[in-house]
């Protein structure tokens, strides 16, 4: 992070001006004015007379021409409240765009400098960019973790509120990944080093939202369009208030020209580029600060126009996790769970951890014998001399048919249905599923309270399932059994519908559809690269909570944004109404162009506050 300037360095210009204008009122000295301009307005003139030279027209350039102009005619008290004036404003300018960009520079506090390792069985203080993948690095409780790493030895709790957002502490333990600035609030922990430190996830993040902060968004692009159009019919409108009513009228030079140069103030559009910047700026970084890594200020005001989102099931709707929802045991064993697990511990099937969990209470000690697992219908194998049987109804002879509609009933609920019994009877059912967050339907609520118009739910699952998880999560529509390309083109669809689209998915195997919506949303971006670099906003944490917060955030940017572009112009046009009956002064011109710009800047910085 490059060091901030010294106080007294950034404002010695400033505060010696000011005194120098102090003392000009009271002894009523020109040269102590003038002294106060040339102080003052030395950042000032020097780019802006560059800028004449060049002829590029710009808010230095005006500034520049209107003082110089108030000299020549003798109005120095004037001239030097505006380069006062002015350099206040540049100050509370840059002291917004700090405030923020504040985020950025937390985020750079969180990331340690220094790393303890071990090698070759020495203990070792090394700079961060001197740590290599592989070492072994030792972090005891109450430190920051340098490095992105897994852990080797140890548990803790793990603050990760840098990078997701979230302040609620995490168990973490061995195998476990940990990032970079996050804090280890609990026990001793050996970290294997994973990523090099200019790529850790910090590392990332923060470089992605410099990037996203420089960018500029659609509305800055418009607003330096029609800057670089205004500026020059500012100087033209300034000149023939100057010099119109003298000659055609036999108006007072001096009077007029005064006129004119209060015009080129007041015509000056320093609110008018600042107000959508800090907008930008204060919002990517509040959204960083809640863990919503949003990469560009197109992003964020396309995020605030959506009218129609589609979701990914597994891992975005759902936990993405398989767990036994139903144990059916109609012959009351109590053996039967335990045998079945034990059939499972010896399958490759995906759904066999679910039972292998759902069975982690009771004794493990069933010895299996002669396993045989069959492709298409199941697995079976010997436990204390009898063979038991898992596996579809294709394992069977013979089920009976209030056991059919038992399998029906389940299957309705969206679960996939495996039937245990021996070669002789049906012992029980078991129904997994990928269970639907428990957050799924109230942010699919707020986001239909948010004006969202159409949520999706998109998968490749069968359309019983899909149809049942739909219905728990409360969206408005499901498309199932989908390919990853049928994505895509259903993406297209809604786009061609509704204007401007969201995809939210994990940013794996939803990468064409995320990159094909106006808006791709990944979801648990901390630690997945594919996430961060596929989608145009990552929510950090595996926290769909965050995605109401984000369009929230994207609606009141854009309505800021509005608010500010519009009071810009509509104070200097009422302003410059003023020199029809001559009435524009220098004071006046100053307070609306400086006034206007410190309430934009404040208006932008409002946007600090929107919460989750």
């Amino acid at each position: 992070m490059i060091p901030r300037e010294p106080f007294w360095k950034r404002y010695s210009l400033l505060g010696l001006s000011l005194l120098f204008l102090l003392a000009g009122y009271i002894f009523s000295e020109t040269l102590l004015f003038a002294a106060a301009i040339v102080i003052g307005g030395y950042p000032l003139f020097k780019t802006g007379i560059k800028n004449l030279i060049r002829f590029d027209f710009d808010m230095k350039t005006l500034m520049t021409i209107a003082i110089i102009g108030a000299a020549i005619i003798g109005e120095w008290r004037e001239g030097a409240v505006v380069v006062i004036l002015f350099a206040i404003s540049e100050v509370l300018e840059g002291y917004s765009m700090d405030k923020a960009r504040n985020s950025i520079r937390s985020l750079m506090e969180h990331a340690p400098a220094e790393a303890l390792v071990v090698r070759n069985g020495k203990e070792l203080l090394l700079k961060a960019e001197d740590v290599e993948i592989g070492d072994i690095m030792l972090v005891k409780p109450g430190q920051m973790i340098a490095m992105d790493g897994v852990i080797i030895e140890g548990t803790s709790t793990i603050n990760q509120a840098a990078i997701t957002g979230e302040s609620v502490p995490v168990e973490r333990g061995i195998e476990d990944e940990v990032f970079a600035g996050t804090l280890n609030e609990a026990g001793f922990l050996k970290i294997r080093v994973s990523k090099l430190v200019d790529d850790t996830t910090i590392a990332k993040i923060i470089h992605l939202v410099e990037e996203a902060q420089a960018e500029k968004a659609p509305s800055q692009q418009f607003v330096d369009r029609f800057a670089k159009y205004y500026t020059p019919v500012i100087i033209l409108v300034a000149a023939l208030v100057a010099v119109m009513p003298p000659l055609f009228f036999d108006a007072g030079w001096q009077e007029w020209i005064y006129q004119g140069l209060a015009v080129l103030v007041v015509g000056c559009p320093c609110a008018l580029v600042i107000s959508t910047p800090v907008s930008i700026v204060t919002a990517i970084g509040n959204g960083a600060r809640n863990g919503v890594l949003i990469k560009g200020g197109s992003f964020l005001e396309e995020a605030g126009a959506l009218k129609a989102i589609a979701f990914d099931k597994t891992g975005t709707l759902t936990k993405g996790v398989p767990v036994v929802t139903d144990f059916v045991n109609f012959t009351y064993d109590e053996q039967l769970l335990g045998v079945v697990a034990a059939l499972e511990s010896k399958s490759q099937h995906p759904l066999a951890s679910a039972v292998m969990k759902k069975a982690s209470h009771l004794p493990q000690n069933y010895l299996v014998e002669d396993f045989l697992s069959i492709p298409g219908k199941g697995i079976k194998g010997v436990v204390e001399g009898t063979e038991y049987r898992v596996g579809n109804r294709k394992l069977f002879e013979e089920v009976p048919e209030a056991v059919l509609a038992k399998i029906s009933l389940l299957q309705s609920q969206g679960k996939t249905v495996m039937i245990a019994g021996t070669n002789r009877e049906i012992l029980g059912l078991i129904a997994v599923a990928d269970e639907v967050r428990d957050s799924s339907s109230l942010v699919i609520d707020r986001l239909k309270q948010l004006g969202i118009e159409q949520t999706i739910l998109l998968t490749g699952d069968n359309q019983v399932t899909a149809e049942a998880i739909g219905r728990e999560a409360g969206v408005n529509r499901v498309e199932s059994e989908l390919l990853p390309e049928d994505k895509l083109t259903f993406i297209k669809h809604l786009k061609a519908q509704y204007g401007r689209v969201a995809m939210v998915g994990d940013g794996v195997n939803d990468a064409p559809a995320l990159a094909a919506a106006t808006v791709g949303i990944a979801m648990g971006g901390a630690g997945t690269d594919t996430a961060l670099e596929t989608a145009d906003i990552a929510l950090m944490n595996d926290d769909l909570t965050k995605l109401p917060f984000t369009i929230k955030l994207s609606r009141k940017t854009l309505q800021i944004i509005k608010q500010n572009i519009t009071l810009s112009i509509v104070v200097k046009l009422l302003a410059l109404l003023l020199v029809v009956p001559g009435w524009l002064t220098l004071w006046i011109a100053i307070f609306a162009d400086m006034g206007v710009t410190l309430l934009v800047t404040l208006n932008g910085l409002r946007l600090l506050r929107v919460k989750e």
